[in-house]
């Protein structure tokens, strides 16, 4: 077996440790004994993007706010499909995580953060939700393992009634708040639709090959 060889740490604000290893071509983030991703599992990460867009149905010059960069798969699924005028605003907490993009990940990363349709902003995704009112005509968040936060506990305030509140004023009329979670969560359907978003709960397999654990996404569309 390839031995995984340890490539750095980086230090979550007010959370624990991340760790980055790659054992051959395949690079894991690790949390404690947790693997949060892996670049041998993207299909869940890249339906996040891909699914979103659909549901934006062509809109113009589409907006989108991505929170959380891991290992660019929303991103470069977005990218791949979204047009010319579109706009993203990637936020990313942890500098370390652009920096193994930019570094031992650059392969992997192909490019993205350079692409002129990206502004990328290093901070915390829910005070750059709060200040963007009517803003997004999409807010696409892979922050943490789901709701139920993991890496930081500050995380459950995006996922909170009032967090969800937040994020609807962010959105445009009909805009998408979609979500990623490494499982199910019925308290937090039962937010979504207090919150008065039309939802939609799909389950995605982690692999593109449609095998591997599953996740789910949840659309919530702006009424």
């Amino acid at each position: 077996m390839i031995p995984r060889e340890y490539l750095g740490s980086a230090a979550i604000p007010g959370g624990e440790e991340l760790k980055l290893y790659r054992r051959g071509g395949d690079f894991m983030i690790v949390l404690d004994r947790n693997e949060l991703m892996s670049s041998r599992m993207s299909g869940s990460e890249k339906a996040l993007a891909v699914m979103t867009i659909e549901r934006l149905a062509g809109r113009k010059a589409p907006h989108l706010l991505i929170g959380g960069y891991g290992m660019g798969f929303t991103l470069r699924a977005a990218l791949a499909i979204l047009p010319a005028d579109a706009r993203i605003t990637l936020v990313e907490l942890v500098p370390e995580i652009i920096a193994w993009a930019r570094g031992p990940m650059v392969d992997l990363a192909a490019g993205c953060l350079d692409d002129p349709r990206v502004e990328l902003v290093m901070g915390d995704v829910a005070s750059v939700i709060a200040d963007g009112r009517s803003s997004y005509d999409a807010i696409l968040l892979d922050v943490d393992n789901g709701p139920d936060g993991l890496t930081m506990v500050a995380n459950d305030r995006l996922y909170s009634a009032q967090g969800l509140a937040i994020a609807r004023d962010a959105l445009r009329p009909g805009g998408i708040l979609a979500v990623w979670s490494a499982g199910s969560d019925d308290a937090f359907t039962r937010r979504l639709r207090n919150a008065k978003f039309a939802v939609d709960e799909v389950a995605v397999k982690a692999r593109d090959n449609g095998k591997g654990p599953r996740h789910v996404i949840w659309f919530a569309a702006k009424r």
